[in-house]
């Protein structure tokens, strides 16, 4: 019996587009749009250049990041009229950094759904927050051409609503370590947080895993690319359940 023949090229993007229900993320979305668009939209450039140079998301992507930080900014400068200059901008810097993004992609199920190449899945692509992050811009692109610009602010203003109302409280500073720090002296908790991480894989492909113990227990855990990004989300997490969000 002679083994099947690998597709390559759109039959393959089409097939890879074919094997998942979309459906539920354009719910998750609030909009609609047409497959070419979502298509696109959904497909990383792994895959793309693995089935011979196809089109990808980039585009799409540079297109979203104007729309979002255009959309963010006007709501903040709108929503906190006595903040000054450098305070909106260092809030719309929490509210739509790679990290925010990457959760906003979470909650919104895009892992499941993106086109990645056999590389990136083997190493976990559907999770990686950059590549999750770039997605949600793509997103934001894809709708921006089909519905226009009010269609995609008003998708931006309804699925990152929340952020942008604590924007004062976790956008002034983005370092999480201090962050929890602040968090535990608001608390009256002097110890200091201890950091640990250890890496796996290989040296041209680790994850680092990362925990902060304060008073000897740990409160957070995390994993990244490198140290400072696992360490980053252990403190982020350490300070979610200090804040009580994670109990």
């Amino acid at each position: 019996m002679s083994r099947r023949r690998r597709l390559t090229g759109e039959a393959a993007l089409n097939a890879a587009y074919g094997r998942i229900d979309h459906t539920p993320l354009l719910r998750a979305w609030g909009v609609e749009l047409s497959d070419d668009m979502l298509r696109l939209a959904l497909t990383h450039r792994s895959f793309a250049n693995e089935n011979g140079n196809l089109p990808n998301n980039e585009r799409l992507e540079f297109l979203g990041d104007a729309v979002l930080g255009l959309s963010v900014a006007e709501q903040l400068y709108r929503q906190f009229p006595d903040r000054s200059e450098s305070d909106i901008s260092k809030m719309r810097a929490g509210v739509v950094n790679m990290y925010a993004l990457a959760d906003v992609a979470r909650e919104l199920g895009m892992g499941d759904h993106l086109i990645l190449g056999r590389g990136e899945m083997l190493t976990g692509g559907s999770d990686k927050n950059s590549i999750i992050a770039d997605s949600v811009e793509a997103m934001l692109g894809a709708i921006y051409l089909e519905h226009g610009f009010d269609v995609a602010r008003s998708t931006v203003l309804r699925i990152f609503e929340r952020r942008i109302t604590t924007a004062p409280s976790t956008g002034l500073t983005m370092d999480w370590k201090t962050v929890l720090l602040e968090k535990l002296s608001d608390l009256q908790l002097h110890a200091e947080p201890v950091y640990e991480a250890t890496a796996q894989g290989p040296d041209h492909d680790q994850t680092f895993n990362a925990t902060v113990t304060v008073d000897g227990e740990v409160r957070g855990t995390g994993s990244g690319h490198t140290k400072k990004e696992a360490e980053h989300h252990a403190a982020r997490a350490a300070y979610r359940y200090f804040s009580g969000l994670d109990h």
